[in-house]
């Protein structure tokens, strides 16, 4: 058990010695951890209307108050508010999205809208323009299956090597599904993957981390993919009602693949809509497939 404070009493040694009783102690309370014998007088009371235990009660009561402060200032902030609003979105019961992504005149990838809708606990449905085709995909719970000339496979049968030794775009597009993330599972990792965040004008803005930029570069976690040079990037998100309506993220950097490096330079653009109106209708094969 603590005992009751120390109290330290330093006087204005440069008082002359008559005016000594006339000046005022500058009190500075310190902790201890000894106990008064019992019987001892114990050191005196600075203000002898207010009773010691009272005083320490209320000192330590004022240090709890400002630590609790500090922790939810720490806690508080553009990132947070952010993360609380994609937080919101994915407990939702179903909502939509549609992604767009723009890059300069004459690249080489030139990606179509992506037109997607999920369930809380449930499936997500995806369709990926790609020049003059149209992918679908279904998943769920880490799994899923996407739509083949041949019928619905799963995304692990279609990401397979299939022995051509060219650019295979349903493996591709089976090998980025897998690394897939909802918008608000993806607006989460991008708060992440920025150094901080700012609000103005109703936009929460920040720059990218090089590793956050090269990892969205690459499709994909971790160091698999292409090689990366130059990585940067921006995120900006919009909020509304508290939860999360619209992000964007810009990025450039060099990529090399097989040995060709190429500028990138791309923005992608999600809106949600159709919060808790959305309807979802998996097809039969493919909800076997992507069990």
């Amino acid at each position: 058990m603590m005992g009751p404070p120390t109290v330290i009493c330093e006087r204005d040694r440069s008082r002359s010695l008559q005016d000594r009783h006339d000046v005022r102690a500058q009190i500075v309370v310190v902790s201890t951890s000894s106990k008064p014998k019992r019987g001892s007088p114990g050191p005196p009371d600075p203000n002898p209307d207010i009773p010691m235990n009272r005083m320490h009660t209320t000192l330590l009561t004022s240090v709890l108050t400002l630590a609790a402060s500090s922790l939810l200032a720490a806690e508080s902030g553009p990132k947070s508010e952010v993360l609380a609003a994609a937080k919101k979105l994915a407990g939702q019961k179903n909502y939509g999205w549609t992604t767009t992504v723009t890059v300069p005149e004459g690249a080489r990838w030139r990606p179509g809208p992506t037109e997607g809708k999920t369930e809380k606990d449930g499936f997500t449905w995806i369709s990926m323009a790609r020049r003059d085709t149209t992918t679908e995909a279904v998943l769920k719970g880490g799994k899923g299956a996407i739509k083949t000339d041949a019928g619905w496979k799963s995304l692990d049968e279609a990401a397979q090597d299939d022995g051509s030794g060219g650019f295979n775009a349903m493996r591709f597009a089976a090998r980025m599904l897998q690394e897939f993330k909802a918008p608000a599972a993806q607006a989460e990792d991008l708060v992440a993957k920025a150094k901080e965040l700012k609000l103005a004008d109703g936009v929460y803005a920040g720059e990218l981390t090089e590793e956050g930029a090269k990892e969205l570069m690459r499709f994909r976690r971790g160091g698999e993919g292409p090689e990366i040079s130059g990585a940067k990037g921006s995120v900006r998100f919009w909020v509304k009602d508290g939860v999360l309506s619209k992000y964007e993220f810009k990025l450039e950097g060099k990529m090399s693949f097989n040995n060709n490096e190429m500028d990138v330079s791309r923005t992608t653009t999600v809106e949600i809509k159709d919060v808790g109106t959305t309807k979802l209708s998996v097809p039969e094969e493919a909800a076997k497939k992507a069990a």
